[in-house]
């Protein structure tokens, strides 16, 4: 089925103002770093607790050329990655059961609204008791936020399609798993990439915090370490990478949203 989409020209007027405003997204963050900067060499602030742009961009040149900074890195991104994949993949399969099939949503549907608001950080202790300190407990941690996470945007994005398509599905005789192929899962799809998104940012919150406390390794832990011996810089480096991180994650997202769900947002 070909889909054909138009656009009005206070459309096309509103697209071209959206790319032009574009460079802001770089020029606002590089203002507030030069007002950074020159508050910091003025004296304006305490330099011991927000050390100057430079002075962090500095300390990440040099650390960026040690193994321990890349292994640091590494490690956080194996937690994570393993983290997503264990929450995120039952999570989108039982969203799309709970958005189609009634009984399913009856029975789980009281059990999350009551788990959900529970902070998962507080699992912790539990989840040590049962798996111990080893990297078990800190891919749980992770895995059970964004399960709930993915299963209720999913949930949401199934419950958000027209129920023609549903019914076109029946009258042509579709079985319920090719009803899930063709009409629920790429219509959850753009709830799906809402709750990736989500599940990335608390992931890497929740990561940061695994490490704080259980870790003897990767990028929280060399925060907490910083920390613990007063390296201010080395404490803002690591902040950078994990605000890179989720910078790269977005993007990461945004492209494969556009490459999945081209007939979203149209191709240009």
């Amino acid at each position: 089925m070909a889909v054909i989409e138009t656009m009005t020209g206070s459309e096309r007027g509103m697209s071209r103002g959206f790319g032009r405003s574009l460079p802001l997204g770089i020029v606002f963050p590089i203002l507030l770093l030069g007002l950074w900067e020159a508050a910091a060499r003025a004296g304006l602030i305490n330099v011991a607790f927000f050390p100057a742009p430079t002075t962090i961009l500095y300390t990440a040149v040099l650390q960026a050329q040690t193994a321990q900074f890349w292994g640091d890195l590494a490690i956080s991104l194996e937690r994570i990655g393993i983290g997503l994949m264990m929450g995120a993949v039952p999570g989108v399969l039982v969203g799309l059961a709970m958005g189609l099939l009634r009984p399913v949503h009856d029975a789980l549907n009281p059990l999350f609204a009551a788990l959900f608001p529970i902070p998962k950080i507080a699992l912790l202790p539990l989840l040590l008791l049962i798996f111990g300190i080893g990297e078990t407990s800190k891919h749980v941690v992770i895995a059970i936020n964004v399960f709930f996470l993915m299963t209720l945007n999913t949930y949401a994005g199934v419950a958000a399609i027209p129920k023609i398509y549903f019914d076109v599905a029946t009258n042509l005789k579709a079985s319920r798993l090719t009803t899930y192929l063709t009409v629920a899962l790429p219509g959850a799809l753009p709830g799906i990439f809402t709750g990736l998104r989500i599940c990335m940012g608390t992931a890497l919150i929740l990561l940061v915090a695994v490490e704080f406390s259980t870790a003897d390794s990767g990028v929280g832990y060399r925060i907490w370490w910083a920390w613990t011996v007063f390296w201010v810089d080395t404490m803002y480096v690591g902040f950078l990478v994990i605000a890179l991180l989720g910078l790269a994650f977005s993007y990461l997202l945004d492209f494969i949203e556009r490459l999945l769900i081209s007939w979203r947002h149209g191709r240009r």
